[in-house]
């Protein structure tokens, strides 16, 4: 087995940096570099914490400590500054280890464990990018129960359970599992509408800070700008784009406006929802058709934005694929509460059960699809073994 190494801790100056070493020959390549404390010798026995220093020959690079978290695995800690990991992670590549990510590392130590099966392992990598609470919980349920519990179920009863279950039940993971990765890597919530209409005061009120300058003046947001919040189980990166407006690209001169939109287009194109906010003391007129028909396709929350002002737009006009409005002052913070519980309930994410059997990566949807397609048990059984226990890309 090749000796791997990796920085386990994030980049930039701290106060303790962490460098994992895994592999057959990691303890020859420690016995190396790592010189005990005076009058001590090193004993690498699994779940001992030694006390030394990292040298390469005459010199000393840092004073560390060595946890020995098993016969091939083992982490050093040294001294957070940048220059000081480099050196190591530069020291235990001539003596033959190969520099990889913190990712792929754990990637191999995980596969290592001859009790875990595929998904499980593919749990385990996944859980730590999990944007929230509810995320972590969906992903760590997958481990022994979830989709591990049910392909092994499958398996089991391959000779006798009919296609028709399987199928309706692959299909079901399926679905459930596109509300499942909004919830584990967060959604993201377009907010778009007319210029002026107070997209920016929204999202400046919703995310708790100034994010984005506030004008009176139609067109002030060019670019898009984002930040984040909580509700319910999402995680929810808005970004208020330039007013989508096809008439300030069509200007003489408006090179800026035109590529402005286009940003904001590609941005709307790949949002899980569309907040459409409508000026209601502005009349209808000023709602552009190019942005209707863009977000046809799309879920959308039509919110009615400064209903603090006098009433000015006729409702009666909107088009009728619109849902009904929520009213609300962005300004003042009237009926923002609404707002941010409806977003889980239209993303489908309100009472998602956190135990469900759901995929949490590429390779577990494209072999349930491929189950779903299966023409005999034996080629159905094929394909659920490799769910369960096939060779991860590491």
């Amino acid at each position: 087995m090749n000796v791997f190494a990796a920085v386990m801790t994030g980049q930039g100056t701290g106060a303790i940096s962490t460098i994992e070493l895994f592999g057959d020959s990691a303890q020859a390549i420690i016995s190396k570099i790592f010189k005990p404390e005076s009058g001590k010798s090193a004993d690498f026995k699994t779940g001992n914490i030694l006390l030394g220093k990292i040298t390469d020959g005459p010199e000393t690079i840092d004073q560390v400590t060595i946890g020995c978290e098993a016969q091939s695995e083992f982490a050093i800690n040294c001294h957070g500054n940048p220059l000081i990991v480099e050196m190591i992670m530069e020291l235990l590549q001539r003596h033959g280890a190969r520099l990889i990510s913190a990712e792929q590392l754990l990637a191999k130590t995980l596969a290592a464990q001859e009790d875990l099966n595929t998904i499980a392992i593919e749990a385990k990598l996944a859980q730590v990018k999990a944007e929230t609470v509810e995320g972590t919980k969906i992903v760590l349920n997958q481990i022994e129960g979830g989709l591990s519990k049910r392909a092994a179920e499958w398996l089991e009863k391959i000779d006798t359970i009919s296609f028709d279950i399987v199928t309706a039940e692959a299909a079901r993971i399926l679905s459930d599992s596109q509300t499942a990765k909004l919830i584990v890597a967060g959604c993201t919530a377009v907010i778009t509408g007319p210029p002026n209409s107070g997209k920016s005061t929204l999202l400046n009120y919703l995310c708790g800070r100034q994010k984005a300058i506030v004008t009176d003046i139609r067109g002030t947001t060019r670019d898009w700008v984002s930040g984040r919040c909580k509700t319910g189980p999402l995680s929810v990166e808005l970004i208020d784009t330039a007013g989508l407006d096809e008439r300030l690209g069509a200007m003489p001169g408006s090179a800026v406006d035109r590529a402005s939109q286009q940003k904001a287009v590609e941005i709307l194109e790949k949002a899980d929802l569309v907040l459409l906010v409508l000026d209601n003391s502005e009349p209808a007129g000023l709602l552009d058709d190019g942005l209707l028909e863009k977000i046809r396709s799309k879920k959308v929350l039509t919110i009615l934005n400064k209903c603090d002002l006098p009433v000015r737009l006729d409702t009666s006009n909107l088009p009728r694929f619109l849902p009904d409005p929520m009213l609300i002052s962005a300004k003042l913070g009237t009926g923002t509460e609404n707002l941010l519980r409806k977003i889980p309930e239209i993303l489908n994410a309100a009472n998602f059960d956190l135990k469900s059997a759901v995929c949490v990566t590429c390779r577990q949807e494209n072999l349930l699809r491929k189950l779903q397609k299966a023409k005999s048990r034996q080629q159905a059984a094929s394909v659920i073994t490799e769910l369960l226990n096939g060779r991860l890309n590491v």
